[in-house]
């Protein structure tokens, strides 16, 4: 029987800890800004929001399965914490026709993969997403100019 190492023990629990504190799901609605960041770190992207709040995006694309959108408002506190890709169609129904590029990064982050193929006058852009613990593909399709024409989601 092989004995167990304790001093392995105080770096694994520290890098857990680590892990369970940049989780944003536990930061607090009503944190400040520098909360945020001290508890998450730096955003893989920041968008301006319509209402002069702030967007902290915090994705583990591309091989992850998580967008995590920190939304500030004018205040600079945090209102909400939603994890995009986690329902991608329900928590924010993409507009076809309407949303560009830009309103995709700003929901979805950035994209794993971005694509061209012979059947279809665009670009598509994909993501890994996880329904029922397995894994999909949530693809976004859009025209020349860069507007969203239908979108899908498939096995991976």
């Amino acid at each position: 029987m092989k004995a167990f190492h304790l001093h392995l023990l105080p770096p694994v629990l520290a890098l857990l800890l680590a892990a369970c504190a940049s989780d944003p799901s536990r930061l607090a609605i009503g944190s400040s800004r520098a909360q945020a960041l001290q508890q998450l770190g730096k955003p893989s992207a920041t968008y301006p929001l319509p209402d002069g709040g702030e967007r902290l995006q915090y994705s583990t694309e591309p091989y992850g399965y998580e967008v995590n959108n920190v939304d500030l408002n004018a205040a600079g506190q945090v209102v909400t914490v939603r994890n995009e890709l986690a329902a991608p169609l329900v928590n924010n129904p993409i507009q076809i026709g309407k949303w560009r590029e830009a309103d995709i990064l700003r929901t979805y982050g950035k994209p794993f993969q971005v694509t061209r193929v012979d059947s279809f006058d665009g670009t598509i852009w994909s993501w890994h997403i996880q329904q029922n613990y397995l894994p999909y593909l949530f693809y976004v399709y859009f025209d020349p100019t860069g507007v969203v024409v239908r979108y899908s989601v498939s096995p991976q």
